[in-house]
């Protein structure tokens, strides 16, 4: 059966962790000063005018090397818990794990092919 008093610590925690940036926010949005002027309204206030176009053309490669970087750091997060709990689950869950690991690889070696992994 479905208690409700059971999880009272549950939704106090989700209540004042809701609750604390919400404050965060009210409360800085009344205690701040908003003073509108021409430094503050310049696209940087650090005092210095700006220089040049604000369009900078970054190559594709800096964002493929930061792609694959994502795409290894969400493998291992996925990974963690498997490993953890390796003898409880079997040899099917390895088996599946094994297929996901083995596409990683796959488009591991595509983005090196690709020249993904090069820097420069």
């Amino acid at each position: 059966m479905f208690l409700l008093y059971e999880y009272d610590i549950f939704w106090a925690f989700l209540i004042i962790s809701s609750l604390i940036p919400i404050l965060a926010f009210f409360i800085s949005g009344i205690l701040a000063p908003i003073r509108k002027g021409p430094e503050k309204l310049s696209s940087y206030e650090s005092g210095i005018e700006p220089m040049g176009d604000a369009w900078l053309q970054f190559r594709i490669r800096y964002y493929m090397f930061a792609l694959v970087f994502v795409v290894f750091d969400v493998e291992t997060v996925f990974l963690y818990p498997w490993a953890m709990s390796f003898d409880v689950l079997g040899v099917s869950v390895f088996i599946e794990a094994f297929i996901f690991v083995l596409i990683l690889i796959v488009g591991l070696v595509y983005a090196w092919r690709k020249g993904a992994l090069e820097w420069s």
